[in-house]
């Protein structure tokens, strides 16, 4: 159950773009992990394209307001971090190309 409801997670973190660059956040590999404890509590750590991102706040509250018609889901928490910086090497082929970036 918490593997199919993980894998529901992502695809709904897909829709979820960032706002400066109009590509989603799990494409642009800014998702490092979700957790789901036994209660259903969804724990989301991500991170930003840089430490002051201005929209960061958008971002976090975009995410809980896709989950939160999510019936299976109890509460949402997104914890950003900069540990490790992102970089251009997470994003997805897809990402890059939406983006024209070059390896």
């Amino acid at each position: 159950m918490q593997e199919a409801l993980k894998d529901k997670v992502m695809e709904i973190l897909e829709e979820v773009e960032d706002p400066e660059l109009g590509v989603d956040i799990v494409n642009l590999g800014l998702v490092y992990d979700v957790d789901i404890d036994a209660s259903n509590n969804v724990d989301i750590t991500m991170t930003l394209t840089s430490i002051g991102c201005p929209l960061a706040g958008e971002i976090v509250e975009d995410v809980k307001k896709k989950l939160a018609p999510v019936e299976e889901i109890n509460e949402v928490d997104v914890n950003i971090t900069f540990n490790p910086p992102w970089s251009k090497g997470r994003m997805s082929r897809l990402a890059k190309i939406a983006l024209n970036v070059t390896d």
